[in-house]
């Protein structure tokens, strides 16, 4: 990890998932409506921050590429039905580029995943993403808690998705993010060597230009934050700035939902 320095610049990674107005109850907390989309992304446009794709602050934390001054990136998990839609339709309208990580197994016609029901965009749909700005990257096949797996089974769920939307998009696929941001130092090697250049974990908290290509900090968007929250974000505050160590609590939970997967012998999903 790179050490923390106290002017590094913070860098909002925006992670939204649905953008509805009546989300089933499991994905409610981490929904917002579509006209409190707007009002964010009017936030956004208003602060002066500059948006960019994933893959642009990855290649900078890899030292190939610079970043603007006032950087911002905002990511889509899962691959729900608004997102091709009128989720991207807003996006281009203002001009605003985005990264949206796709569940293969939750879009793909005849296949299944973790994810309890929701509308869902299809897996053809994907390669409509880029006309709008967006790039795709993947969120494994069934949504798993990647951290209590076998490795074997992390690799498969990594390389799957990985082929799959490559076979959909006619192109490599090398950003990834772990579902639910359960992620481990094994979970990110695995990453690396599956052919990924960059991982996005959650964190809620800012990431910065010195940030780690392997599990770089995002925002959780839930349906309880304002105008208000987007404007402090944008500014650099509200939340703390990655990188910084896993606390305490996060490997005390770490260990307890491994030991948790061990005892009912199956993947749990992540969420």
């Amino acid at each position: 990890m790179r050490p923390a320095t106290s002017d590094r610049p913070p860098v909002p990674v925006l992670l939204y998932h649905a953008v509805m107005d009546d989300p089933p109850d499991w994905i409610a907390e981490f929904t917002v409506t579509p006209r409190a989309f707007r009002a964010h992304l009017d936030a956004i446009v208003d602060s002066g921050r500059t948006a960019v794709p994933l893959s642009a602050l990855a290649e900078h934390l890899a030292g190939r590429g610079n970043l603007p001054e006032r950087p911002v990136v905002l990511t889509f998990d899962d691959g729900f039905a608004d997102l091709p839609g009128p989720t991207a339709e807003a996006l281009a309208a203002r001009s605003l580029p985005a990264t949206a990580y796709l569940t293969t197994g939750a879009i793909t016609p005849g296949r299944t995943s973790l994810l309890p029901p929701a509308p869902m965009m299809t897996l053809a749909q994907a390669a409509t993403l880029g006309q709008y700005g967006i790039e795709v990257g993947a969120h494994t096949v069934t949504h798993p808690q990647l951290d209590t797996l076998h490795p074997r089974v992390v690799r498969r769920e990594l390389r799957e998705s990985k082929l799959v939307l490559e076979g959909v998009l006619g192109h490599a696929v090398t950003h990834l993010a772990y579902p639910h941001g359960y992620n481990s130092r094994a979970v990110r090697r695995a990453a690396h060597d599956v052919g990924y250049t960059s991982a996005v974990a959650v964190r809620h908290a800012l990431s910065s230009a010195t940030d780690e290509s392997y599990r770089i900090a995002r925002l959780i968007v839930r349906r309880t934050h304002t105008v208000a929250d987007i404007a402090d974000w944008m500014a650099g505050r509200g939340a703390r700035t990655a990188p910084y160590a896993d606390s305490p609590a996060t490997v005390g939970w770490r260990l307890y939902r491994r030991a948790r997967a061990t005892v009912r012998g199956r993947p749990e999903f992540a969420g």
